[in-house]
């Protein structure tokens, strides 16, 4: 998109993009220059040419370019959200990386404690440092997770134009702040907030990756995801050790597990016994009217 307005800026009469025809890139580049761009000429040499890395270097020792293009073994791309790494073994659906594939080696042993801390679902504080930038609180978040070999692990996906990729990755700061999020929403959202956001957020990642994000009803589902946040404030504890982690506690004002009206698996204060057994006996009215006229079926 900020290419596109750009390009309309320069007053461009075309845009050039790198992808090849097998991937998901050339969909999302394509399906935003012709919404907003559509009096522009699109070119794609290595799509149009088909051309494989072998004939990229062919091209380059032809033109001049004698430099040793040697094909490494696995290639990475490095972002605020982690590392993906691909080729390799990953192209075997059999194996695994070996721990040299990864950019980042375990240098920490133990266990060690993470605080967390969240307004409004947006990670505010790590280890009781507040962060005014977000990235450099996801960076703070990366750097202790990391040393742990934390976030390692093998997606597979489906691509936007059907086949399936394999990519491994090292991405310690969003597993550990999306698993500490997690938890910090089930103590602050009511049972029918975290269902409803759960199967919103899971479309809204299939239009994103699907180069849908300019759909308009990606704008309603976000304001729906903003709004559901609006309680969930908190800091969460988890515990670190090498190569995983595990939620301890969270401290929230909103903690909805502080209930007046009874604890869990312990004692009632919001109803009487009686009540209770009222409230199992209308709830069980549908299957023992079912059963009721069905009393061939085996349960």
């Amino acid at each position: 998109m900020a290419i596109a307005r750009y390009a309309k800026e320069i007053g461009a009469d075309a845009i050039a993009h790198g992808s090849t025809g097998a991937g998901n890139d050339q969909v999302r580049f394509d399906m935003t220059f012709l919404v907003m761009c559509p009096d522009m000429e699109i070119i794609t040499l290595t799509r149009d040419g088909n051309l494989s890395r072998k004939d990229e270097v062919d091209y380059l020792n032809a033109h001049g370019f004698k430099a040793d293009f040697t094909k490494l073994k696995y290639s990475y791309n490095v972002g605020i959200w982690g590392t993906s790494i691909c080729g390799g073994e990953i192209l075997d659906s059999t194996q695994g990386l070996p721990e040299s594939a990864y950019l980042k080696q375990i240098s920490r042993t133990g266990s060690e404690i993470l605080a967390l801390g969240f307004e409004n679902g947006e990670l505010l504080s790590v280890n009781g440092k507040q962060y005014s930038d977000k990235i450099a609180a996801i960076r703070a978040v990366e750097e202790i997770g990391a040393a742990y070999g934390i976030g390692r692990d093998m997606h597979v996906g489906d691509t936007i134009i059907g086949i399936k990729g394999r990519v491994g990755f090292e991405a310690a700061a969003p597993m550990l702040i999306i698993g500490a999020h997690k938890f910090l929403e089930k103590f602050t959202l009511s049972k029918w907030q975290q269902y409803w956001k759960d199967q919103v957020a899971n479309w809204y990642g299939m239009f994103l990756h699907e180069s849908q994000y300019m759909e308009p009803v990606m704008r309603d589902i976000e304001a729906m995801l903003e709004s559901s946040q609006r309680n969930v404030t908190g800091v969460v504890t988890l515990e670190l050790r090498p190569h995983c982690f595990s939620t301890v506690g969270v401290d929230s004002p909103n903690d909805l597990v502080k209930s007046k009206l009874g604890e869990y698996g312990e004692t009632q204060k919001g109803w009487t016994s009686e009540e209770a057994k009222g409230f199992i006996k209308v709830t069980s009215t549908p299957l023992r009217v079912y059963y009721g006229n069905h009393k061939d079926e085996k349960i």
